[in-house]
């Protein structure tokens, strides 16, 4: 056991903005290393990390490092991560895990081979709200379970937004909404139901494929929508909308039993109040804060995200822990197989 462990970051979207901040407040990680083809050099340099490299097998070649925190673009996961777990090193990997199934099945095939600590970068898990409502789930409260919902509608993929082309808006790169987002909504849906669904089905929808930005206009090969209907078996059911091209930014993650409902509501993934509903009251529940609260203002993922590396750091260390697993990330991609996110090698 370390007291602590060499990291290193591969990815300069939210690899940086999110995963960086994060492993740089955490009082167990050092990052010693960042791989990214543009601007790991001027990131390195500015945040004062000691090595840059172009990609993550060159920043396996040069440089001591105990794990991987894998945040580059989904088509570059499944190498990323096999050669990450071929150096022998512990790996954190970004959603969505993988373009496909057999993909990710590889990518399980290798960690169990490597016997490395590894995990799922499903940081939503940690909310406070979700945590209180999981608890819901653990005591028994809102037995029996029948369905479980959610609904996430933003703005960000409608005609007028003038964002970047770029490999979100390419099939073959693994972007859009279903990748992004359906992918959390799927994990949270099986992490709530304490299993993965016995079938699935839905689909994605292009409501805007014409798209403009700075250089012109350009035509989007990827969703601005996913939906999916998930069923648990024993009665249990979900209902899952991942949507921005909506005005409204709202967001509800709701339980539904015979007898109680809780429901956690509000105007993103970690902006929310949660609520117990029963026939003749609705009620507001108090929630524990993150022990990570006072990052908050770094940006919002920070906490989340250094309550999911303590999770890590017991996989690691004891090979036991509550981090989203390869075998989770496997039973996701089947469901987002299931509903048209799927990438031929």
């Amino acid at each position: 056991m370390r007291e602590r462990y060499r990291v290193g970051v591969v990815g300069a979207g939210f690899g940086v903005r999110a995963h960086l901040p994060a492993l740089l407040a955490h009082p167990r990680f050092d990052v010693v290393a960042l791989a990214s083809p543009h601007s790991a050099a001027s990131v390195a340099k500015e945040r004062s990390i000691p090595h840059a490299f172009a990609s993550c097998a060159e920043m396996l070649a040069g440089c001591e490092l105990d794990a991987v925190v894998i945040a580059s673009p989904p088509f570059a996961h499944h190498g990323d991560t096999l050669a990450a777990l071929a150096a022998g090193k512990h790996v954190l990997c970004e959603k969505p895990f993988a373009l496909n199934v057999a993909q990710a099945e590889e990518m399980l095939a290798a960690a169990k081979a490597a016997g490395t600590g590894c995990g799922v970068s499903h940081e939503f898990r940690w909310a406070p709200e979700r945590i209180a409502l999981q608890q819901m789930v653990a005591n028994g409260h809102l037995a029996p379970m029948r369905e479980i919902e959610l609904t996430h509608l933003m703005p960000g993929r409608r005609a007028t937004d003038l964002k970047p082309r770029g490999w979100m808006y390419q099939r073959k790169a693994g972007g859009g909404i279903c990748g992004a987002l359906m992918s959390h909504a799927i994990d949270g849906a099986n992490h709530l139901a304490g299993r993965p669904p016995v079938r699935s089905t839905g689909y994605t929808r292009i409501a805007n494929p014409e798209r403009t930005d700075e250089q012109g206009t350009f035509t989007s090969e990827t969703d601005d929508g996913a939906f999916a209907l998930l069923d648990y078996g024993d009665g249990l059911i979900a209902r899952l909308t991942t949507d921005a091209t909506t005005q409204v930014e709202q967001f509800t993650l709701a339980v539904h039993g015979e007898r109680r409902t809780a429901v956690a509501s509000g105007t993103g993934l970690l902006d929310m109040r949660l609520f117990a509903v029963e026939a003749d009251a609705t009620d507001e529940l108090d929630v524990k804060p993150s022990p990570y609260a006072r990052f908050e203002s770094i940006i919002e993922n920070v906490p989340p995200l250094m309550e999911l590396y303590d999770e890590w750091l017991k996989q690691i260390e004891t090979g036991a822990s509550a981090v989203p697993t390869f075998e989770e990330a496997v039973a996701t991609q089947r469901v987002l197989a299931s509903i048209g996110y799927s990438t031929a090698t």
